[in-house]
């Protein structure tokens, strides 16, 4: 309780990274053992659990409402446990809220290691997909790129997620 602002910010970092490196240990520990497709399966399901977990939680930290839409997905995105070590940016177009996560931790982790880059989109669909929905139910999730389907070669992966008015009721 002691520390300054500035220490938090720097110990909050440091929290963050060492979750994504756990990520990373077990995911790699999986694949080197039992292939790419194992744990491609495992890492989904961690995802259907852990996003929603997590959302949740950034909901109730955020005191949103029980359907805040697409300006609240907007915040809660802002404060997930990657949030601050990753680059990313949001961006609306039109009634979508698109996501791009321009400098991914992980594919660069990766690419230094010289191993082949994670095929996150079937994790991420998961992942976003999943996090979105436990925020707003009425929330629904493309992806617009996202190894091994690249189509905007500015970003490591875009999602666009748009708000039904009906759904999740």
């Amino acid at each position: 309780m002691a520390l300054p602002k500035e220490r938090l910010v720097e110990l909050l970092g440091i929290y963050a990274k060492d979750w994504l490196a756990m990520d990373g240990v077990w995911f790699q520990s999986v694949e080197k053992e039992y292939g790419m497709d194992a744990a491609m399966r495992h890492d989904i399901a961690i995802w259907e659990r852990f996003t929603v977990i997590e959302a949740q939680k950034i909901r109730k930290f955020l005191g949103l409402p029980e359907r805040p839409g697409l300006e609240g997905l907007a915040e809660a995105l802002r404060w997930r446990l990657y949030a601050n070590i990753n680059a990313d940016e949001i961006r609306w177009d039109g009634g979508a809220l698109i996501y791009r996560t321009l400098a991914c931790r992980v594919q660069h982790a990766r690419e230094a290691k010289g191993m082949l880059l994670h095929p996150c989109k079937a994790v991420g669909l998961v992942e976003y997909g999943g996090f979105a929905r436990a925020i707003d139910p009425r929330i629904r999730c493309e992806c617009l790129s996202c190894y091994p389907d690249i189509t905007d070669t500015a970003c490591h992966c875009a999602w666009r997620f748009t708000l039904e008015e009906d759904g999740g009721l």
